[in-house]
């Protein structure tokens, strides 16, 4: 093994989280175009929150079990961050339209009221494609380095 246990259950969400982003990254500058502000920006495919946290689960389950303390706490923490990610982010950019509209419609100055980024929750499929990327990715890292 390269790594030993303790070291694997932090390094490979850590490691699967950055993989994830950088898929993101890519993904986004297809779509988009180059911008490195989006680096740092929440929302859009895949959603790397949700494979962080299931790379957590996965790897727990695999060097504790599924009986395990540790185990239960990673998946409630999991549910967590993915209804999080589906709802209360969803909800903030509703918000954020909104507020975004208001200014426009009032005609402030916008460097005293600049526009809020609208886009900052997950639509459900990129939750999903999320998940598998945070589980396949920590089975393929699990397998290489046992």
């Amino acid at each position: 093994m390269i790594f030993t246990h303790s070291v694997a259950l932090f390094v490979i969400p850590i490691a699967v989280g950055i993989i994830t982003e950088g898929i993101k990254f890519l993904n986004y500058i297809r779509k988009h175009g180059w911008n490195i502000n989006y680096s740092i920006a929440y929302g859009h495919m895949p959603s790397a929150h949700t494979a962080y946290v299931l790379s957590l689960v996965t790897t727990m389950w695999i060097f504790e079990g599924y009986h395990s303390s540790a185990f239960a706490i990673a998946f409630i923490m999991a549910i967590i961050v993915i209804m999080d990610a589906l709802r209360l982010r969803v909800y903030m950019g509703q918000y954020a339209k909104h507020i975004n509209d208001i200014v426009t419609h009032l005609n402030l100055d916008p460097d005293k009221f600049p526009a809020l980024k609208e886009r900052v929750g997950h639509k459900p499929a990129e939750v999903v494609v999320g998940a598998l990327c945070g589980i396949v990715l920590t089975l393929l890292i699990t397998a290489f380095i046992l």
